[in-house]
């Protein structure tokens, strides 16, 4: 954040703090604004209409209706997203952030709302030892502030690591070859690439990733600390109700041939 003035900076986070904060602590809430990616098929993409859509968007209109709420979805870059919320440009996060130890220390999560694993994607017919060693020299795709980003660049240290700003950047050079696999989301690799043309030729390989240091405990909905203890119980609540009347399933199925239900 670029500072001019303390006194304008003080003034405005004054304001600020007045603002969602004191609102979140009343019971009250009328409004949030939503982060959303808008740029991570199926979970969530731009249609043609210019709107987001998507698994995540239907399930953040879910539990906005839910906690009767009304709720503005914002598109962010997902490497903006923890950013804006900390700016208060929006309220909370649904884009399948993951629940990780050094994001908790910045910001609050709900309970976990879904969980896959991280896996590979390259050519089908690669024989590749998936190890530091076996993978030297090979360059790996990740997106930008991405829990697959972190476990690449502590992992693979003798790998080239390029970063994009979205998986599906990521995805095009993988199909173009100048990138040798990709570390994504099982789920955003299976039904945002290998479902497509695109993916011909390209498969899931390497084993599935999962170690919570890295990769958390699925993804959860962020928000600022200080806004759990109201905006966190109605997420929760909103959670825990749509898992349990169906609707969850029911959007799962929409979507998916797996289940991402957290387990339990």
């Amino acid at each position: 954040m670029q500072r001019r003035h303390l006194i304008a900076i003080a003034a405005i986070a004054c304001s600020a703090i007045a603002g969602f904060s004191a609102q979140a602590q009343a019971a009250d809430i009328k409004k949030i604004r939503i982060g959303v990616e808008g740029a991570y098929p199926p979970f969530s993409e731009v249609g043609k209409d210019g709107k987001v859509m998507g698994f995540e968007i239907d399930l953040a209109n879910a539990y906005c209706a839910e906690m009767k709420l009304a709720c503005e979805m914002v598109q962010v870059d997902f490497d903006g997203l923890i950013p804006a919320l900390q700016a208060r440009k929006i309220d909370a996060i649904i884009a399948s952030l993951s629940i990780t130890p050094d994001r908790q220390k910045a910001i609050a999560f709900s309970n976990a709302y879904y969980n896959t694993p991280a896996r590979f994607a390259g050519k089908a017919d690669a024989k590749l030892d998936f190890t530091p060693a076996g993978l030297k020299g090979k360059k790996i795709g990740v997106q930008r502030g991405t829990i697959h980003e972190t476990y690449a660049s502590a992992i693979f240290k003798q790998s080239e690591i390029v970063r994009y700003a979205t998986q599906d950047q990521a995805f095009l050079d993988l199909k173009s070859g100048r990138i040798d696999l990709t570390l994504a989301d099982l789920v955003a690799i299976d039904q945002g690439f290998l479902a497509k043309p695109d993916g011909k030729g390209f498969a899931l390989i390497g084993p599935s990733y999962d170690d919570p240091k890295y990769f958390g405990t699925g993804s959860g909905v962020g928000m600022r600390k200080a806004d759990e203890k109201v905006l966190g119980k109605k997420f929760n609540d909103a959670i825990a109700t749509i898992a349990a009347n169906g609707t969850f399933k029911k959007l799962n199925d929409k979507y998916f041939p797996y289940d991402l239900a957290p387990k339990k």
